[in-house]
């Protein structure tokens, strides 16, 4: 069970209580975001109280509509097909968007108003502008002296002004933007600035109201809740005996010399009473429902009861949880069987899931690599068999990342949609709650159990109402694929190929590409960065630099970057989030959904000197984030799921972004993509039913 000199590992509590090695002599306990958010509103609106999100501005909706409608009807028409080099030369179509104004790309409204999209010019074809980087991978000795120069008070600031300037941080210092801030990127049910599309064909619409039974994935074949329910309902296997089963397996994964520390903790004690009631259910003939009895495990970001928060840390998370977060209150009154507290990257920091404190998770596709993060554990745990389900949280790629490194669906929901009540308070703006599963049909339920409106989260939503229909149509025809080229093929060779297969089999069922173009890609991510680290940093200020030593050194490091910005860059930081939303409704102007690979490359492999102290990786930090942020910034809903494997075996995610609230129609996009992969079967495998 060990995994290093300052490694914790978690152990099973047989009499009630969580236990692990080496508890910290104090801790603190973890607030919950949603304790907060009703003070964190009231800074969204300026000071005659007018709502400054987009979405809320209802004042200026109307206009807003008819200057989309006008512009939708006059500035789209499909250009002459591409050139036969292009993977998708027959189906793809361009969106021509309105004249370019001579400075390009620019945005202007009144504080309090929202940017019309005609006010937003934009050049025939944007200038591409991300950039891969070129930086030292530190490991722990030389990431242990840069820690230091850091926290200096006196070399520190120079430092880390270097470090802002050559990120281009420093940029918000100096932008001229005309855009008020948004705070909280919501949106309405019908957003005006996104005019609808006509589906081409109503019996293959992606919206069907006509359900049937979707055929299985091909290849491996991930047992879902429907096989724990019919093994449940035939008597072949009660829910005691895959309590029990977890258990075994679970010890299995991290007896290995290469333990796959899925789990902070698991409470043995507590997941026998959750099965035993649930097993007296089934022999009674009362189960609760359709996840009765199934096993699922949530990310150590969320209250589950008789748990300490930790989010992976040393020195948070001291008493046992007495309250479950809203998503792990739904699931458990559904009769799901909570297993234990996922791991995951220390504070949601990082997207490795790398942790020192508890032991660095493991792909099960190939135990030399990372899973991805910072959901981490959650991925783990399901892509090795020991759950079908797990929740998992998401503020820059954590859910969708984590999914692709493991060949998994994993889906970001629209913000509002998912109840944040009971999640840690690390971010505010761009975080969202989800689920990861094995199959999209486990995903889509899981997710409609978890959505809706909750009083207790302020920012949370009920329109329009969840479906669940995940039925696959016939073709695709109907649905209209934007692809942003620069962007998609930004990539690594393996990832493009693969990711450009998939498109290619989507043309071919039907569905009408659209090559989009997406201005300021590169601002939208100084603004990501800045938003989610000066979040994290303001929710630790309370620990850090009072208790710096206690994180690891790549939190550190992060934190003491995250803790120089200044006011005036975040409100700016906000001020460009009200742009980008702006570009995302003029880039679904004349599609449904977006298209880009998951992640920029596969999942890097772990470095043993790491393990004990961390690393930090920046290049490849930006790589594997380079199509997950956006989504977080803007709120929009976005999925992963498989898209093959590269020549080694390392899975391949695809990713698609969708309007406001279209997490159904990403749901069955995933669904006809699962027909198109034969799914491997992952190397390290624990079956609960089979066990």
């Amino acid at each position: 069970m060990k995994t290093g000199r300052s490694c914790r590992t978690s152990t099973i509590s047989t009499a009630g209580n969580w236990d692990s090695r080496q508890t910290p002599p104090s801790r603190s306990p973890v607030p919950t975001r949603c304790s907060r958010l009703a003070a964190a509103r009231e800074m969204a609106t300026d000071s005659a109280g007018a709502p400054t999100s987009i979405a809320e501005s209802r004042g200026t909706l109307p206009s807003l509509r008819q200057t989309v409608n006008r512009a939708h009807s006059s500035a789209f028409q499909d250009a002459a097909p591409q050139s036969s080099s292009s993977p998708t030369a027959r189906t793809l179509t361009r969106a021509r968007p309105p004249a370019a104004s001579p400075t390009g790309c620019s945005s202007t409204a009144a504080p309090g108003e929202i940017a019309s999209l005609d006010a937003v010019a934009y050049s025939p074809r944007m200038t591409y502008d991300l950039r891969s980087v070129s930086l030292p991978r530190l490991g722990s000795r030389a990431l242990a002296f840069l820690v230091t120069l850091l926290e200096n008070r006196f070399v520190g600031p120079t430092l880390i002004e270097k470090l802002k300037r050559d990120a281009g941080i420093t940029r918000l210092r100096t932008l001229d933007i005309a855009e008020p801030p948004t705070y909280f990127p919501t949106h309405s049910s019908e957003d005006p600035g996104i005019p609808a599309l006509a589906q081409v064909d109503p019996d293959d619409s992606p919206y069907s109201d006509q359900p049937s039974a979707p055929p299985p994935p091909r290849g491996f074949q991930f047992p879902g809740a429907e096989q724990y329910i019919a093994a449940f309902r035939s008597g072949r296997i009660t829910p005691r005996d895959i309590a029990q089963n977890f258990v075994t397996q679970w010890q299995a994964s991290d007896a290995h010399d290469r333990p796959l520390r899925a789990f902070i903790a698991v409470r043995a004690d507590d997941l026998a009473a959750q099965a035993d009631a649930s097993t007296v259910r089934w022999k009674a003939g009362k189960p609760l429902g359709p996840w009765d009895g199934v096993p699922i495990a949530v990310k150590d970001e969320l209250h589950a009861i008789g748990y300490p928060l930790t989010v992976g840390t040393r020195l948070l998370g001291g008493a046992p949880s007495a309250m479950d977060a809203t998503v792990v209150a739904r699931m458990r009154a559904a009769g799901a069987l909570i297993v234990g507290k996922a791991n995951m990257h220390e504070i949601g920091i990082n997207i490795t899931g790398l942790n020192p404190h508890y032991g660095t998770t493991r792909n099960p596709y190939d135990d030399a690599y990372h899973t991805g993060g910072s959901s981490s554990g959650p991925a783990t745990a399901v892509a090795s068999g020991l759950v079908p389900v797990a929740i998992g949280a998401d503020g820059g790629g954590s859910i969708r990342i984590p999914a692709a490194f493991c060949g998994l669906v994993g889906i970001k929901p629209t913000f509002g949609r998912v109840s944040a009540h009971g999640a840690a308070t690390l971010v505010w703006s761009v975080a969202h709650l989800g689920p990861i599963a094995g199959t999209v049909r486990d995903c889509a339920a899981a997710y409609a159990l978890m959505a809706g409106e909750d009083p207790l989260d302020p920012t949370s939503r009920a329109h329009p109402s969840v479906a669940l229909d995940v039925a696959v149509p016939g073709s695709l025809r109907g649905i209209r694929m934007g692809v942003y080229w620069p962007w998609f093929r930004h990539a690594s060779k393996d990832v493009v190929e693969r990711c450009e297969a998939m498109v290619r089999e989507f043309s071919r069922l039907g569905a009408t590409l659209i090559e989009v173009d997406i201005p300021e890609l590169d601002l939208e991510r100084v603004a990501h960065v800045a938003a989610i680290t000066g979040e994290i940093a303001a929710a630790m200020a309370l620990h850090h630099p009072a208790r710096r030593t206690e994180f690891s050194l790549d939190t550190r490091t992060n934190l003491a970057i995250a803790r120089s910005f200044s006011a005036a860059e975040l409100v700016t930081a906000a001020r460009v989030r009200t742009r980008a939303m702006t570009h995302w409704k003029a880039a679904f102007r004349d599609v449904h959904i977006i298209i880009t690979p998951a992640t920029g490359q596969v999942a890097p492999r772990i470095n043993p000197a790491a393990l004990v102290r961390g690393e930090s990786d920046l290049s490849m930090t930006t790589e594997v984030m380079r199509f997950a942020f956006p989504p977080n910034l803007t709120g929009h809903p976005a999925i992963s799921f498989p898209a093959g494997y590269d020549a080694s075996g390392l899975p391949i995610g695809l990713q698609v972004i969708g309007r406001p609230w279209s997490e159904r129609l990403l749901f069955r996009v995933a669904a006809m993509a699962e027909q198109l992969v034969d799914r491997r079967k992952p190397k390290r495998w624990y079956p609960l039913l089979d066990a």
